[in-house]
């Protein structure tokens, strides 16, 4: 299994002290700690018009990230395809990867925040069809040649982007769900699949099922599913107690809980015994990606920035699961 790190950026400008610049300077040292600690990953999400997240355009934040590291995967989970040109998405993604000398992996999505598309004025009925000729144009721009596309959104006519990405044949391609009976379809597609289960499911044993369908689709795609990645975000923090962990989550968790746009509220203690958070010692916390692991899933994507937990102990954390969960597992490899 894999260890990175993800930040949704939720932003509490009403509750916090804390202004967007200080915040992104906090991401700026978290990803240069990250990478100093050995997690392969670090990744945030893109989202508008409300506190909920505070990155509306991933690939300027990822510019800076990438001048400040030098061997750490940057990612963003997700893009929103729908929101954008696809040719402006090629090209500012193509230029993260130059700058990070190819150390991009975009996540894309169709969206799922009603406000952000009426904020854009877009229909959310069309949005399959938008994210579908935005990925079918983003891949063809990022080959480098000239091309033509006639779609029902989008047309373009003898294009040829000017910067192209350093990775080859293109950057890792992830597509994100929030239902898992999404998943077969990625499958087909052979994408890796990203996920967040606090979000798609009520008990880690689903995933077993959306995981296996998964990895079946994908071979009766033709391909090898054994080398595909299924990466998930999971709220995560460590201390050298268990019950330091939960005591200095509790008010976080609860401001995300309370703030959050998505999927049904449920209690700090359901989560913790369905293990869809992990809040714990290193003991805990590899106990529990020991069971995603189990559940076929590759890549933990620790949510350790959530609901305006402060910076030092975000670090903190992020050195205890370094020296206590990323260590034994690259041992036992």
């Amino acid at each position: 299994m894999k260890f990175g790190i993800f930040s949704v950026v939720d932003h509490y400008p009403n509750e916090l002290p804390r202004d967007v610049g200080t915040f992104y300077d906090e991401l700026l040292e978290q990803v240069e700690a990250a990478e100093a600690l050995g997690f392969d990953s670090f990744w945030i999400a893109e989202h508008h018009f409300h506190e909920y997240g505070a990155i509306p355009r991933p690939a300027i934040w990822m510019a800076a990230a990438a001048q400040r590291t030098k061997r750490i995967r940057l990612g963003c989970a997700v893009v929103v395809l729908p929101f954008d040109n696809p040719l402006r998405v090629a090209e500012d993604l193509a230029m993260v990867d130059v700058l990070s000398n190819g150390r991009l992996e975009l996540g894309v999505g169709s969206g799922y925040l009603a406000h952000e598309f009426s904020g854009f004025n877009l229909d959310p009925q069309e949005k399959r069809d938008r994210f579908d000729e935005s990925l079918a144009i983003i891949q063809r721009a990022w080959t480098g040649e000239k091309f033509s596309y006639t779609g029902k959104f989008y047309d373009c006519k003898d294009v040829q982007l000017n910067v192209v990405p350093v990775q080859k044949p293109s950057p890792p391609i992830h597509i994100a769900v929030l239902r898992n009976e999404v998943a077969p379809f990625v499958g087909a597609q052979q994408f890796p699949m990203m996920m967040i289960p606090y979000a798609t499911t009520e008990r880690l044993e689903e995933l077993q099922e959306t995981t296996a369908s998964y990895r079946a689709a994908f071979e009766k795609a033709g391909g090898n599913s054994q080398t595909t990645e299924i990466s998930f975000g999971l709220h995560t923090h460590c201390a050298a107690s268990t019950e330091q962990a939960r005591g200095e989550s509790q008010e976080a968790m609860n401001r995300y809980v309370r703030t959050r746009l998505y999927a049904r509220q449920r209690s700090i203690d359901s989560l913790l015994e369905k293990d869809l958070v992990a809040f714990g010692d290193p003991e805990e916390i590899l106990r529990v990606a020991r069971r995603y692991e189990k559940a076929g899933l590759t890549n933990f994507l620790a949510i350790n920035n959530f609901g305006g937990m402060p910076h030092k102990q975000v670090l903190q954390s992020m050195e205890l699961i370094s020296k206590g969960v990323l260590q034994p597992c690259s041992s036992t490899k």
